[in-house]
């Protein structure tokens, strides 16, 4: 749950910032490239923060 909290958190970011670059006129290749790469980021973070530990 905790997984899902924090990937939808990282998804309204994106979301935020793809329309923000939108509005800036950026050209839609360079906001793809961006989603993509912060996609990418959010979820190595996501399992980075909420694996479980190893119980050793």
């Amino acid at each position: 749950m905790s997984f899902a909290l924090y990937l939808l958190g990282f998804i309204v970011l994106i979301a935020g910032l793809a329309l923000g670059a939108y509005y800036l006129h950026v050209p839609a290749r360079w906001i793809a490239v961006g989603v993509l790469v912060l996609a990418g980021i959010g979820i190595a973070g996501g399992v980075a923060r909420t694996r479980q530990k190893d119980p050793s």
